[in-house]
């Protein structure tokens, strides 16, 4: 644990401040108890495959509540996880969970297009929030939501999951040592064949499209190698499968871009491919990252023998996420991920898809 801990502080004390920089609101209201109930918002297959799972490994939090529009579901989750009937709730009983003193977080999974409405809803109750990626669908209801967690003097943290991975945690503190020497080039690629046609991600006015779900991995895989900020973006998207991916939906999407050192990045992510990797050019030779984006296995290698593989089974970086938020909060700490940096990563993908729209170069 120490180690890991050294790590976390190097990245977050980083020389690059936009990085994993926590200049985010501190938790204001940490309640006085060894382990913070956490309430799921919908319970889809993230929530039920590997967020309550993660839930019962937690030493800081636990699963105290669910919100839910499904019926069924609820009496499942009950039975399953002894949750009381006070602490489970609907989509219009939600705003009722501020009266609830056995909820001190709300974890939002719900398609992107409505994080905006339930995360203010919930910091207008009082509740620290976590949302998942991607934060919102657009960087103007990023924004709302960070400004809506300050008014109301509670924390927000995006489920970036792979920030409190030790892997990334390894690899981002050798770049950052300067390991690799000047960066010149990422390649980054986040890629799986999604073979469903009527999940919201294949649904526009749900904040559908891979470059908000897959693509917001390879931004971050760009970002975090060059420990900088992209300041111009080209593009281009297409889908092999239109009756699909309708009305210009993107299954795949082709970035590039430019950082103020002069590094590049070629990212690549798809709903039609299966590709997982990051490979880092630097004046020391390469970082090699494969997979890179996985729940688990991600290792890799670098000049000098370096070399990082911690194992661990699913849902280990959601138990490691968690915790670490939930460690934030009671200690009154900034989040390791911070709504600011989910709102970075809207920004580039707006700029991305008006890239990819005009076939020009976007300034960021």
């Amino acid at each position: 644990m120490a180690s890991r801990r050294t790590v976390l502080q190097t990245l977050a004390l980083g020389t690059t401040a936009s990085m994993l920089a926590p200049e985010t609101l501190l938790a204001q209201s940490a309640p006085k108890k060894d382990k913070l109930g956490v309430a799921l918002v919908g319970l889809g297959y993230y929530s039920t495959d590997l967020l309550a799972p993660a839930l019962q490994k937690t030493e800081h939090c636990y699963l105290a509540g669910i919100v839910t529009g499904t019926p069924a579901k609820a009496e499942k989750w009950k039975k399953q996880y002894t949750i009381p009937d006070k602490n489970v709730y609907t989509y219009q009983t939600f705003d009722q969970i501020a009266n609830n003193p056995d909820i001190d977080v709300v974890y939002v999974v719900l398609p992107p297009s409505m994080h905006r409405e339930y995360v203010v809803r919930a910091a207008r109750a009082g509740k620290h929030v976590w949302v998942e990626k991607p934060m919102a669908v657009t960087a103007k209801e990023c924004q709302e939501m960070i400004d809506a967690c300050k008014k109301a003097g509670v924390s927000l943290s995006v489920g970036y999951r792979l920030h409190h991975d030790p892997n990334t945690q390894a690899y981002v503190k050798f770049l950052r040592d300067g390991k690799l020497g000047k960066i010149s080039m990422v390649n980054c690629s986040a890629a799986y064949y999604d073979g469903r046609t009527d999940h919201w991600k294949q649904k526009k006015e749900m904040g559908g499209g891979v470059m908000y779900d897959m693509g917001v991995y390879v931004l971050q895989g760009a970002r975090l190698a060059t420990g900088e900020e992209p300041i111009a973006v080209t593009a281009q998207q297409y889908t092999t499968r239109p009756d699909v991916y309708r009305n210009g939906l993107d299954e795949t999407s082709m970035i590039q871009l430019e950082f103020p050192s002069g590094a590049r990045a070629v990212l690549q992510t798809s709903y039609g491919i299966n590709m997982n990797f990051m490979y880092v050019m630097g004046e020391k030779g390469i970082l090699r990252v494969e997979p890179y984006s996985a729940y688990n296995g991600v290792k890799g290698n670098g000049p000098g023998g370096f070399t990082f593989d911690t194992p661990y089974p699913v849902p280990g970086q959601q138990i490691r996420q968690m915790d670490d938020d939930a460690l934030a909060i009671k200690n009154k700490k900034p989040m390791l991920v911070p709504g600011e940096e989910g709102l970075r990563d809207i920004r580039i993908v707006e700029a991305v898809y008006e890239a990819a729209r005009t076939g020009k170069r976007v300034k960021i």
